[in-house]
């Protein structure tokens, strides 16, 4: 597909999930490789990252007008040619392709892993992430240049420079003070991918891992979506049994507005019908409030009872699509608010179900970014094999000793 500025033509209705579509997306979840698993969440993730950024922050009503219908694949920028001064997104080219910052934080972690070649914890983030993001320059696809990634994060992303590189702050309490939202939980899909067919092991590394950058709700995100993440990984599992995974991890609001989403979301079958819906249902969990670039004044605050928008969404989306990619994408993408967030979240679940991923979308976003998109999957897929045979080796350790321990009398 060739990006342009132009509105694409409208498709006269939303896509829905067929019967055909979900037996082909069940049995795919059952024969595919773990290598293809985590090719599928990251370039997934990556995918719906591209699609949903030069639409985020608007609302459906918006982005129908906009567009002349819904988005049904990459778009121009919002503003066309005048991105480069238009407020509030100059100076960054949001669209055509580009990926946002949840990809450039999610490739950072995988590189990470790649370091450290075992599971994580908050002071991998102090030891490796946070001088990755100070240090080395690499193209960032929105500035059209090369640049320090701590140059394109927001405010909530730099907080971990400000706290751990220059306050000194131990790495595990870091995350508190942030603003609670989803700038963790963004990039916690190679936490699933490490932890495959295990979401306790990756909920509690993700939470240990987002401790450094995130407390509250927003932590609690991190270590839900990486659960969910694991889940997917899981052979023979459905969107069904993804939602049951996180529903069964989360705690306090995140599990209430969980369960609030997806309980609606399992009356749709299209992402028209439950645009409206889903945002209603996920309402009285969200601090943002209705404009979402006009925050209320108790946003993004942490709260036992509240949930960021972005999870519940997703997982909604995953569910009214049957874990189908391009139907979970597109429903994300076409919510608007922290949509770019939501279409990382959503494709990363269904590429880790196994859901095939439009061609076209990958290789423009893989051209436009500049970005190769497979071989971080190759680099996590090697040091995820590595780590699960340290795991397996410490597990026979433990058992060993414990068994010995049990026959003393």
């Amino acid at each position: 597909m060739t990006p342009s500025n132009e509105p694409p033509t409208a498709v006269p209705r939303a896509e829905r999930v067929t019967a055909a579509t979900a037996a082909t997306a069940a049995t795919t979840a059952t024969t595919a490789t773990l290598e293809e698993r985590i090719t599928g969440a990251l370039v997934g993730a990556a995918v719906g990252d591209a699609l949903g950024g030069p639409v985020e922050g608007y609302t459906p009503e918006q982005i129908l007008e906009r567009h002349g219908g819904r988005v049904h694949g990459i778009v121009g920028p919002w503003n066309g040619d005048a991105w480069r001064t238009a407020r509030p997104i100059a100076p960054y080219h949001k669209g055509d392709g580009h990926v946002t910052d949840d990809t450039l934080m999610t490739h950072a972690l995988v590189r990470v892993y790649d370091r450290v070649r075992d599971h994580l914890d908050a002071y991998s983030v102090a030891e490796h992430l946070v001088p990755d993001m100070m240090t080395t320059p690499r193209w960032i696809p929105e500035l059209e240049a090369e640049a320090l990634p701590l140059q394109r994060v927001f405010l909530a992303e730099k907080w971990l420079v400000a706290r751990i590189h220059y306050g000194h702050i131990d790495p595990r309490e870091a995350g508190t003070g942030n603003i609670v939202n989803c700038g963790a939980a963004m990039y916690m899909a190679p936490v699933g991918l490490v932890n495959a067919a295990d979401p306790p092991g990756a909920y509690a590394e993700a939470l240990d891992i987002a401790g450094a950058h995130q407390s509250s709700y927003g932590r609690e995100a991190a270590g839900v979506f990486a659960a969910a993440v694991a889940a997917a990984c899981t052979p023979g599992a459905t969107a069904e049994s993804v939602i049951e995974t996180c529903l069964a991890v989360a705690k306090d609001g995140t599990r209430a507005a969980i369960e609030s989403v997806c309980e609606v979301a399992g009356r749709h079958t299209d992402f028209e019908s439950a645009l409206r819906p889903l945002r209603e249902a996920v309402t009285p969990f969200d601090t943002v409030g209705p404009d979402y670039r006009a925050p209320s004044l108790g946003a993004r605050r942490p709260s036992r009872l509240h949930a960021i928008e972005e999870l519940p969404i997703a997982l909604g989306m995953l569910l009214v699509a049957r874990g189908d990619y391009r139907h979970a994408v597109l429903g994300s993408v076409n919510y608007g608010r922290d949509c770019d967030s939501i279409a990382t979240m959503s494709g990363a679940l269904a590429g880790a179900l196994g859901s095939e991923i439009p061609a076209d979308w990958a290789k423009t976003v893989s051209e436009a970014s500049r970005l190769d998109l497979h071989a971080p999957a190759t680099t996590l897929t090697e040091v995820t094999l590595q780590i699960h045979t340290r795991d397996v080796e410490r597990r026979r350790a433990h058992e060993a000793a414990f068994t010995t321990l049990a026959r003393v009398r």
